[in-house]
């Protein structure tokens, strides 16, 4: 132990670390590893988006306040661990939500407060490019909110010279350079993956889609550059590394790495970049990226197409709901606890609910269930309303009970999915799981086993979340062999000795889960009939 201490303080005095920064949706993340990917220090800086003018948002203060924030506290973190203040990292990487939109003009000036993903105010420029290109346009990527901004004939279009991502946005203003990892670069246009960039001919077709705008601008000249994984996309700069570190302890000419979403330091830190890999990420909505071997035969509005940080194509499924509602019924459970004078600890009762649905009936008992707190675009509802059905002949019992939530928790994520499985033959290798529903062993990871129909991992570092993914990143940069790919870095580096639990698919959970899912297709009327009727 007292070997690694002295390997680690010589790694921070030395500038052998590796330093991610994630801006999340609630909280600002710095993580400083050591060349053998492990945690040195970290800190962070919880935020809340605001509301403002119809826009969701996050304002410039607190977008820097929180950079510097979550930065010095890593650092004061090394100072009380190591008794050493850092002056040189070997690596850096920012990564942040994905999409959204940041137009500046040509002195740098922010036009329109940051527009972020959650903003559902484009559907009319979404649907429109997506039928111009026949290409998946969501309402939360950059190129709708830059449309939907013309279609408004916003008054800050003709004073555009930039626009960018948050990542972008922070890797831009600490090294200069207009740069953007290509899975965060897919967030905001198509890329083609032939010649890993935007687009050409759906470049082109918008250009002429907004020619009689009389812009002074053309898309291409207002995008950040394209970089893959692994290229150096800048360095610090003396004013960027005063920006950063308050104390002006920091040293500019450190390499920094692309600016990647936090989609693609998941599918990193996961170790979900090879084709038929896979991760799930489960919280309040839950998302599946699968690692597509070749297109798709035609366009879907359930799957966006991503890539990885390396520029392969990705399928991704989004969800908007998934355990909110499993938390609200664990709560009134509590409430019961409390009133019997009993005290319980929270992760006790999800142990003990959860592992109830392992003795449920296969499908659940008859049991129906809707978890919608808010739409649900994979099935078609633009609002939510929670729902638990059941007939006189269901088997309502606490296991049935839970093993309902739990499949309904899973359920749009499992329609989307099906397509690109059933209709797409998509082939999946193995799924990797993290989130908080997977600290109750096994119960989470056989229910998505049986949704999927595929093996599903949960290892220990999927808790460590994209800062880690994107200090991973900064260190593939600069420690990569000649050539190697960022697949073989992680599994024969990063990942070579990581624990993980593979379950496989058990055949009477995935011949209920297929019950259940046709019981909840036909039950969507009754859902749309309580939003429309169901008014508060």
């Amino acid at each position: 132990m007292k070997t690694n201490r002295v390997n680690v303080k010589q790694a921070i005095t030395e500038g052998e670390t590796s330093l991610g920064i994630e801006f999340g949706s609630t909280r600002i993340k710095a993580v400083l590893i050591d060349s053998s990917f492990e945690t040195i220090a970290s800190g962070s800086y919880e935020w809340e988006n605001l509301l403002e003018d119809g826009f969701w948002t996050y304002n410039l203060v607190d977008i820097i306040t929180g950079l510097q924030t979550a930065y010095s506290e890593m650092k004061k973190e090394v100072e009380r661990n190591y008794g050493i203040t850092i002056r040189k990292i070997g690596s850096i990487g920012f990564s942040a939500m994905m999409h959204g939109y940041m137009a500046f003009d040509n002195t740098g000036e922010l036009l329109v407060p940051f527009r972020t993903w959650r903003n559902s105010t484009t559907s009319a420029a979404a649907k429109e490019l997506t039928d111009k290109f026949q290409f998946n346009i969501p309402e939360r990527w950059s190129i709708a909110h830059l449309y939907q901004a013309i279609l408004n004939e916003e008054k800050h279009l003709p004073r555009i010279d930039y626009i960018t991502t948050l990542a972008g946005y922070i890797h831009w203003l600490l090294t200069g350079n207009k740069a953007i990892g290509i899975g965060d670069a897919s967030g905001m246009f198509p890329i083609d993956e032939s010649t890993q960039n935007y687009n050409e001919s759906m470049v082109k077709q918008f250009d002429e889609l907004i020619s009689t705008k009389g812009y002074p601008w053309k898309l291409i000249d207002i995008l950040p550059e394209v970089y893959i994984a692994g290229e150096q996309a800048g360095e610090l700069t003396e004013i960027g590394a005063k920006i950063l570190d308050q104390s002006n302890n920091l040293q500019p000419g450190i390499p920094i790495c692309p600016p990647e979403g936090d989609a693609g330091t998941g599918m990193v830190a996961t170790n979900s970049v090879r084709k038929r890999t896979g991760n799930i990420s489960v919280g309040t909505s839950v998302f599946a990226m699968i690692v597509l071997e070749k297109e798709l035969s035609k366009v879907y509005p359930e799957i966006d197409l991503v890539t990885t940080p390396n520029g392969s194509p990705v399928g991704m499924v989004h969800a908007n709901n998934c355990s909110s509602d499993i938390n609200a019924w664990l709560g009134l459970f509590r409430e019961f606890f409390e009133a019997m004078g009993q005290k319980v600890e929270t992760n006790k009762l999800f142990e003990v609910m959860l592992n109830k649905a392992l003795e449920a009936d296969s499908d659940g008992g008859g049991l129906l269930s809707y978890g919608y707190l808010s739409g649900e675009n994979i099935t078609g509802l633009e609002k939510g309303r929670p729902l638990f059905v059941r007939s006189p002949e269901s088997h309502f019992n606490l296991a049935n009970f839970m093993r309902t939530h739990l499949f309904a928790a899973f359920s749009a994520l499992k329609v989307g999915m099906d397509i690109l499985t059933k209709e797409e033959n998509v082939a999946i290798d193995s799924i990797l799981a993290h989130g908080g529903l997977f600290k109750t062993p096994l119960v989470g990871q056989k229910i998505v086993a049986a949704a999927m129909n595929t093996p599903v991992s949960v290892m220990a570092t999927a808790g460590e979340g994209g800062a880690w993914g994107m200090a991973i990143l900064a260190s593939y940069m600069m420690n990569k062999d000649q050539e190697e790919s960022l697949e073989d870095f992680l599994d024969k580096k990063v990942f070579q000795e990581a624990d993980g639990q593979e379950i496989y698919p058990d055949q009477l959970d995935v011949e209920g889960f297929e019950a259940f899912i046709e019981r909840y297709k036909k039950g969507l009327m009754i859902e749309q009939a309580a939003v429309d009727h169901l008014i508060l």
